[in-house]
This record gives C-alpha cells, structure tokens and sequence, in this order.
C-alpha cells in the first residue's frame, strides 16, 4: 500500500508539473534551443539540401490567404472574383514549404518518472531541430498560425519567439488553414482528441492535396498503464478528476481503447495518403528527427507508401 502510495503522489506531482509547466515554458525555452541545435547538428551531417540558384520565380498558384500573414501579400485582383482572400504563391514558395505544428495544450506537459522529457519539451526539441534540418537543405518552414513560412537560419529563433509571444489558448489540434497542394505538414501531438475531432482537422489539412505526418508523442505510462491500488487521475485540460479502487484492473480496457484510437487514426492516414507513427519520451528525440527527415524524403520522391509507420521513432 505504501509503494501504491507512492507512486499515486509522484503522478500527482506530474499532472500538478503538467499545470504549472506552461506557465513557465519562457524559463525553457533556452535549453530547449540549444538541445534541438545540438541534435540538429548531430544529424545534419551529410544531408544535402536542394536549393538551386534562379528556381522559382515564376508564378506558381492562387492560394488561400492564411490568417497572420501581412495583407500586403493579398492579391486585390484575384480575390475580387469571390469572397475569399488569396495570395499569388511563387514556384519555389509552394514547393519548398514545412509546415509544422507541435502541441503546446496542457496535456502535453505531463511527464512520469521513467521519461526524458515531458511531451511538451519533447515535442518543442523535434519541432525545432527538424526547422533547423530542413532550412538548412533550402526548405521554407512556417507554424500555422504563428509564423509565416521562412528559409532564415535563424528559423529556431523565430520560432521560439513566435510560440513565447503566443497568448492564443492553447488548442490540442492545429488551426485550419488552406496549404498548397506540394506542401508537407508535420503535426506532433499525444491525439488524445475525440476522433470525430481529429478526422475533422485532417480533412481540413488535407483537402488541397498537400501530404502530412501525425507523431503521437506520448509518455511511457501513457504505453503501458504502470496503476495500481487506488488512484486520482486528473485530466489536465477539463480538470476532471476519476477515482479508480484497483487501478490495475483498469489496464486491459485502457490498452484496448488505445489500440482502438490509434487504429482509426492510422485507417484515416492511410486513406489520405500521409504518415502515422507513435514516439515515447523515454526514446531519443534524435530517432525521431531522422525518422521525419527520411519520411519527407521519401514523399518528395514520390514513394511515400513504403515508409512503414509504426511505433519506432
């Protein structure tokens, strides 16, 4: 009863971690920065990038404008027509665009004793050490609604700045917006959402034809349901509280239940052609930068269904 204890007081100190680490996510966001530089750097060595001299000028397409971006970049003549705003995208604009999206809601902060990061750092490292990858071999990368699409080598920067100045509410799926139809987006998230919810966002994402990845990021009691004796479980976002006498009788119908989401998520993915794979924090987060980088290598060259997703990054 005593370990039972325990242990039901160290999850308690997580979930109360999960409450307060948002609020103190400026006092991260330094050794988040530098961690993700470090793993870039680790990785980026012998990854050519493909920006070519004099690519891309040319007119490429109308796209919608997306909320953010500066009203200069409107094209008054074309949105005229109707009664949406569209943007003129140049060649090398559409084709060399990442958008990424880590989730920064509550939930993401919690951490149990066996992770190296909570789901919220571990999701911020990736985020910005795959925006270093990838403007580093002549890719533009943007944060839907945050941060407009750019090839600054100082992209990390922007982007922690854009996300510390963010007063949004911090939702659990990204915004809807239109991207172009070459676009890739990168969506790392614990997918706790209903999944009416997240069906919804993915039709959204997905509807002008640009490829996706979806990274469950999950802690590893979140794998395996490591409860016993009696335990509070407080959801972190509602902050509803359930009461279980003899948690570990509750494991069986939890892994079902999980086993059942992640399975829907994954028949939505494969119907729309994008990647779904699951990352725990007590991995590297350099296994699943790589696993990002060779999956978007692949979709550039056409063979995105021989990329197996699975639970390896």
């Amino acid at each position: 009863m005593a370990a039972d204890n325990r242990h039901q007081n160290e999850e308690l100190l997580a979930v109360r971690r999960a409450d307060g680490e948002s609020r103190t996510l400026a006092a991260s966001l330094p050794r988040l920065v530098l961690e993700a530089r470090r793993i870039a750097a680790n990785v980026i060595h012998g990854m050519h990038g493909r920006r070519r001299a004099g690519t891309g000028e040319s007119f490429w397409q109308y796209r919608r404008f997306v909320s953010g971006e500066p009203s200069q970049r409107v094209d008054w003549r074309r949105s005229g027509r109707d009664d949406h705003l569209y943007v003129r995208e140049q060649e090398w604009e559409a084709s060399h665009t990442v958008w990424i999206w880590p989730d920064r809601s509550p939930s993401m902060a919690f951490a149990s004793r066996e992770a190296r990061d909570s789901k919220l750092e571990r999701g911020l490292i990736v985020a910005f050490a795959l925006a270093e990858l990838l403007v580093a071999g002549g890719e533009r990368v943007g944060v839907p609604g945050l941060m407009n699409p750019t090839g600054s080598r100082a992209v990390i920067d922007k982007m922690a700045q854009a996300i510390l100045h963010d007063e949004a509410t911090r939702a659990s799926l990204p915004p809807s917006f239109v991207p172009s139809s070459l676009a890739e987006i990168v969506v790392l998230s614990d997918f706790w959402s209903p999944m009416a919810e997240i069906t919804t966002m993915l039709a959204g994402l997905a509807s002008s034809g640009a490829h996706g990845t979806m990274i469950q990021v999950v802690d590893p009691a979140e794998e395996t349901f490591p409860y016993s004796g009696r335990v509070e479980f407080v959801e972190p976002e509602a902050g509803s509280v359930i009461t279980a006498g003899r948690a570990e009788s509750w494991a069986s119908d939890y892994v079902a239940r999980v086993t059942l989401h992640r399975d829907q998520i994954r028949a939505e993915t494969n119907r729309l052609d994008w990647l779904f794979s699951t990352h725990t924090t007590s991995r590297s987060a350099a296994e699943l930068l790589l696993f990002l980088h060779a999956g978007m290598m692949v979709s550039k060259g056409g063979g995105r269904s021989t990329v197996k997703a699975g639970r390896s990054a």
